[in-house]
């Protein structure tokens, strides 16, 4: 991560007091002080460190806080973003410190409801969000037309094999879909396309009148709407290389 978010997960300064200080020189990597022309390493804010790196302040070793891991039950008509923009933020639900720090791992339309994970260790985010870690994500979905019996065995079939997307030249990757009723299914999928369940079905005839997320990997939304609360040692675990 970059030097100045290093100093303020490790300690109570924000973003602009960390930087002045590492351009002052009050900050040393591995032996090293920003404007120490002598040698041939550059200190900013921006130098990228990790925690084997000796990152000293004020003659003190600092070592990063512990990151934090959050599920939230994402009520309706709420935005997945830092701030208000014409709705409210699902931040403004939490009631910790340091906020601003934190970010999703993986977003959610205004009116889809369910489950979101909140952290500021980017790399854990990583591995849920990359299609290429294929982590699993479960929708229930609500359609506005029934699913014919006759043509449920192809639909599921057309899911697997991936579908064609509206503007898009490569089909998305393989999605399990299992039928609940006529109009309702359960969608699996390891991507995070612009509004991709809606258009997977908008490319077969239908249409999404009902969102919800219950399921990322392993793990199961078991909050009520508009709460949230830590994930134990073991459910961080799940998305750890």
């Amino acid at each position: 991560m970059r030097l100045d978010k290093f100093i303020c997960k490790s300690t109570e300064l924000s973003k602009a007091e960390a930087i002045g200080l590492i351009n002052t020189g009050k900050v040393m990597v591995n032996n090293v002080a920003s404007g120490d022309y002598n040698s041939d390493i550059r200190i900013d804010e921006s130098t990228q460190v990790h925690e084997n790196n000796t990152i000293v302040m004020y003659g003190q070793r600092l070592k990063l806080r512990d990151f934090r891991y959050i599920m939230m039950h994402k009520p309706a008509a709420t935005i997945c973003s830092s701030a208000n923009e014409g709705y409210p933020s699902l931040f403004n639900l939490l009631t910790i410190d340091k906020v601003s720090e934190l970010h999703l791992a993986g977003r959610l339309d205004v009116d889809t409801t369910g489950m979101v994970l909140i952290t500021d260790d980017g790399r854990w985010t990583y591995n849920i969000t990359v299609p290429s870690k294929q982590c699993k994500k479960r929708y229930r979905v609500g359609l506005a037309y029934a699913i014919a019996n006759e043509s449920a065995d192809k639909l599921v079939a057309k899911f697997e094999c991936g579908i064609k997307l509206q503007g898009e030249l490569q089909l998305t990757l393989p999605a399990t879909l299992e039928i609940v009723t006529d109009t309702e299914v359960l969608l699996t999928i390891t991507q995070g396309k612009y509004h991709q369940v809606k258009r997977m079905f908008a490319a077969v005839g239908n249409r999404v009148v009902k969102l919800h997320r219950e399921k990322i990997g392993e793990l199961q939304l078991d909050v009520e709407v508009g709460k949230w609360r830590y994930l134990t040692a073991d459910e961080v675990q799940l998305f750890t290389d």
